[in-house]
């Protein structure tokens, strides 16, 4: 692979994996609080499991897509 394919793909990665923290810490604290009764509903269904991989797998697809964005959209100077 070529040296600047590594650089990017690292750069990605490590932008996708900032946003899939703030995603996971998002639900944490959704559950936590039990916001709009989420987590009474949640850990009280006999699928619990099924239901917590659901919110956290929809939280780093969608946060760690934003993470990438973001590094992405930064990348540009100020008269692109």
């Amino acid at each position: 692979m070529h040296p600047d394919n590594r650089r990017f793909i690292t750069f990605l990665i490590k932008h996708c994996l900032a946003g899939t923290v703030g995603g996971i810490v998002l639900a944490c604290l959704l559950l936590w609080q039990d916001v709009g009764g989420l987590g009474t509903m949640i850990f009280a269904s006999p699928d619990r499991e099924l239901f917590l991989i659901l919110l956290f797998f929809g939280m780093f697809v969608t946060f760690g897509s934003i993470g990438m964005a973001v590094g992405i959209m930064q990348l540009g100077d100020n008269r692109d």
